[in-house]
């Protein structure tokens, strides 16, 4: 391995990364830390759901307008990289029901053509994979290595989390070529540049609806929990799996420990918004079809990112939700809102 390859593998290096999905949500914010660090960065993104709006003038990024699946552009967009975060997916669960196909396509051949390109490369790969992998367990919390209890195939909200288990499944098979990479398991990170056009994550919606002043929408009676993480913890931790050499080889839990109701989440949010809001209960048929299944909880381990990235969330849910309104409030402006 070249030195130049090498130097990012550890401790405070830099070099050059490709970032696949660099124009969307969290991968745009990667893109900025990783300049911050003084990395040149390459971004492939097919702007599907991406923005060029999220991206900054730097002379130290290209912007490569492509389709993970195709192999010569990701060729092309990972020469010289010593990283890769590969973050392109299909993203949100209204996207996911409503083209499998597609979602399945976008993960597995995608994340095949980056494995390729990154062994040839002699690159680690960092995969962006999600807690959707455990889908129905009920073993909390969550363990790295524990059992991961999917629904049927025959219910198409369980497409990204079957393609998402290949991936990691596909990445351990390359490490017995020689591949560096690290499997990273996001819960339900949320912050500005969030999509909140309906395919988002739910403090995204809740955060537009709350700046245009509409109903705040929750799905089902909103007992189900989750553990929200600000896009800056996750992404300072995204990064030091790039640059630990003690990550390779591993899968990590990102995620707060904190359990919080959706329905106690739409009331902090009111609350945050300062203005009268309804609070509308939806039922998941209704928005999902009949065959839709919630898990009622989602409770991460977290203790090897502690021991191995150093990973502590440092961003209170109310300060991150905070953050996050002032963001959508100023979206609502620029869209000619009031």
């Amino acid at each position: 391995m070249s030195a130049s390859a090498a130097a990012p593998h550890s401790q405070g290096g830099s070099g050059r990364a490709l970032v696949t999905g660099g124009a969307g949500f969290i991968g745009s914010h990667l893109v900025d830390h990783l300049l911050t660090e003084g990395w040149e960065v390459v971004v492939l993104d097919d702007f599907s759901s991406g923005r060029l709006a999220n991206l900054p003038d730097h002379p130290s990024l290209r912007v490569m307008v492509g389709d993970v699946r195709d192999g010569a552009a990701v060729r092309q967009a990972s020469a010289g990289c010593s990283v890769i975060f590969h973050l392109a997916a299909v993203v949100g669960v209204r996207r996911v029901v409503a083209d499998p196909l597609r979602t399945i396509g976008v993960a597995v051949h995608g994340t095949e053509q980056v494995l390729d390109a990154a062994l040839a490369r002699r690159a680690r790969v960092v995969l962006a994979s999600t807690s959707e992998v455990y889908g129905l367990s009920d073993a909390l919390p969550f363990q790295p290595d524990g059992l991961l209890v999917l629904g049927p195939p025959t219910v198409r909200r369980w497409a990204y989390a079957l393609a998402k288990a290949l991936d990691e499944q596909l990445l351990f098979a390359y490490r017995e070529r020689g591949l560096e990479g690290v499997v990273l398991r996001y819960f339900n990170t949320y912050g500005p540049r969030q999509e909140s056009a309906g395919y988002a994550g739910v403090v995204a919606v809740f955060c537009a609806a709350a700046a245009a002043g509409r109903p705040l929408l929750v799905h089902g009676d909103g007992r189900q929990t989750r553990c929200f993480c600000y896009v800056e913890d996750t992404v300072r931790a995204t990064y030091r799996a790039a640059v630990e050499p003690a990550a390779e080889g591993n899968v990590f839990n990102l995620g707060t420990t904190e359990e919080v109701t959706i329905r106690e989440l739409a009331q902090e949010v009111v609350a945050l918004a300062e203005r009268p809001l309804e609070v509308r209960f939806v039922p998941f048929a209704e928005v999902f079809g009949p065959d839709f299944q919630d898990p009622p909880r989602r409770l991460p381990d977290t203790r090897r990112a502690e021991e191995v990235l150093a990973f502590r969330p440092q961003t209170p849910l109310r300060e991150g939700l905070a953050r996050t309104l002032a963001w959508a409030r100023a979206q609502h402006v620029l869209a000619g809102g009031s």
